[in-house]
């Protein structure tokens, strides 16, 4: 992981921040990060509209978990490592909920960094895409969740193994990841369906780049990295409140709201520069797909895929 420095102190030593990694292009009405659309890492905003749309997120998902932050059996984490944390939701709520924890959250974008933070919480500037420098068998404890947009396809292997090597002998590593393909319950979702067409426009947008399919083979790679003890599971996590369920109502219309925003956040720049659409096409195909989320009819949903292990 190329080390480029920290924001409100760190643990670790670091180097100091890199004037670059904070310069902002506007790209189609939202902000970004310069060097992160320039390498093609990352392209997503990282203005307030996509830190709220973050911070949403990770609210809906705590009612999907039934606010559980650390699903396996850890008692007293000393020290936990937050992949991609974005604006930090999920490690400050880790941070006060466990106060005798270290929490270190890494992110390539300092826009993203939370002020202020827990006193047990560290926020590091670090590419997910370099090999990790932490030292193995660091920590306790090490969380990954919707990094696949910003992950190289060639990476996974690699990053999976990277966790299990910085994780102390019967250290846990939790991953979370959507698969962006919306499906229907009731089979009523065509191909002629916005949603749809959003789903299989982004998926190949993004084939040369990314594998967005990664969580369908977390088994495997988890596996073979050397995990034991190795628990997954698919959650369809509903995009409106379809369900006569009230607790996945509520998901479900807490999730729409998220998902309208993600339409854009996350499809844009790759339906734009990889697959060839206008500005107004891409527009378009984003108004009906969030026109769509208001039809119950076909009663849409993603599929969240969750997976532990333990290193022996």
């Amino acid at each position: 992981m190329s080390e480029q420095g920290s924001l409100h102190g760190s643990p670790e030593s670091t180097l100091s921040l890199d004037p670059e990694i904070q310069n902002t292009v506007e790209l189609y009405g939202r902000f970004y990060q310069e060097i992160s659309v320039e390498q093609s890492i990352y392209c997503v905003p990282i203005d307030e509209v996509e830190l709220e749309r973050l911070t949403r997120q990770h609210r809906a998902l705590q009612r999907v978990f039934e606010d559980r932050l650390i699903f396996p059996p850890v008692s007293g984490p000393r020290k936990i490592l937050d992949c991609g944390c974005g604006p930090a939701a999920w490690a400050t709520d880790v941070a006060e909920r466990y106060p005798e924890s270290e929490v270190i959250g890494i992110d390539l974008s300092p826009h993203m960094a939370p002020d202020p933070t827990p006193y047990n919480f560290w926020f590091q500037i670090d590419d997910l895409n370099k090999p990790f420098t932490f030292q193995e068998g660091d920590f306790d404890f090490v969380h990954s969740r919707c990094v696949s947009p910003g992950l190289d396809r060639t990476r996974w292997d690699t990053y999976i193994r990277d966790c299990f090597r910085v994780l102390k002998s019967g250290g846990w590593l939790q991953m979370v990841e959507f698969y962006y393909n919306v499906q229907s319950d009731n089979g009523s979702l065509t191909d002629s369906h916005a949603l749809r067409r959003w789903s299989d426009m982004y998926l190949r947008a993004n084939d040369q780049s990314r594998d967005l399919r990664a969580p369908l083979r977390f088994r495997t790679l988890f596996d073979q990295a050397g995990f034991v003890d190795v628990e997954t599971r698919m959650i369809p996590v509903h995009l409106s409140g379809w369900s006569k369920n009230d607790n996945e109502r509520i998901i479900g219309e807490a999730y729409k709201e998220v998902f309208r925003a993600t339409l854009s956040a996350l499809g844009l720049h790759p339906l734009i520069n990889n697959f060839g659409l206008s500005l107004n096409q891409a527009q378009v195909l984003i108004a009906s797909a969030r026109h769509e989320l208001d039809n119950l009819s076909y009663r849409p949903y993603l599929g969240l895929y969750v997976s532990i292990g333990r290193k022996p």
